[in-house]
């Protein structure tokens, strides 16, 4: 068994697979690992990986050490089964590598568009040889709506649960429809657009947030909330072998 940790901007997944398999996924703080012990006292793991976009706290290296698992952490010198085009691999986020990963794994040989909607909504192509050209970064839900109130000051912080008319009928209503439904505008053009280049294209679609598309696009798109976890496991057991 693996145990795959995947630290973002504001939680920490931690998973548990048996082989290829998901058996288990906690979520916590991204500043401690508080059931890294009991997952690990739980399962008969062999080896983890973990990987992070913000620098690792003393208290989470601290927790590693503890661990009689050894641990490979994802860098970008890390080898990967893929081909990373990137022209500044050193800043390139490993949620992004990974789900790129994890993308081509479950399925090889195709065009894919990887988005993953959470704190960042982020665009990854990969081509159908297990070429990664890059990708786009753009604000998330909750990012979007916590600049709305920061920089508008009279515009309050909302939640995105609620009404979700056309058009708001109130300033809540407004700023919920209008970073909703346009988050959905912007993901339907990126794929419009992909499809254009690319006929074959196939759509991932992960991270915490939700959207509706029209049927045309609902066809090619594939929902898979832990494809990061997915490729951090491809990762760790491509290294092992």
């Amino acid at each position: 068994m693996n145990l795959v940790i995947d630290i973002g901007n504001t939680v920490a997944k931690l998973a548990v697979f048996d082989k290829e398999e998901v058996v288990e996924v906690l979520r916590g703080s991204n500043h401690s690992l508080d059931c890294l012990t009991m997952l690990c006292n739980k399962y008969p793991i062999e080896k983890g990986i973990i990987a992070s976009v913000i620098t690792l706290s003393n208290t989470i290296r601290k927790q590693l050490a503890k661990q009689s698992v050894p641990f490979l952490e994802l860098t970008y010198r890390t080898p990967v089964p893929i081909e990373n085009l990137y022209k500044t691999p050193e800043t390139l986020g490993m949620d992004r590598l990974a789900a790129v990963v994890g993308a081509n794994y479950l399925c090889p040989n195709r065009d894919l568009l990887v988005i993953d909607a959470g704190t960042a909504l982020t665009y990854e192509f990969i081509d159908a040889k297990g070429r990664y050209w890059g990708g786009n970064i753009s604000p998330g839900i909750y990012t979007r709506f916590k600049a709305l109130n920061a920089c508008c000051d009279k515009l309050p912080l909302i939640e995105k649960g609620g009404d979700l008319p056309e058009f708001g009928y109130s300033t809540e209503t407004a700023i919920r429809a209008g970073v909703i439904k346009g988050m959905e505008f912007e993901i339907s053009g990126y794929i419009t657009l992909m499809q254009k280049k690319y006929p074959d294209l196939l759509v991932f679609l992960t991270g915490g947030d939700k959207f509706s598309f029209d049927t045309n696009l609902k066809s090619i798109i594939f929902a898979d909330r832990f494809l990061v976890l997915k490729g951090l496991n491809r990762i760790l057991n491509y290294n092992v072998k």
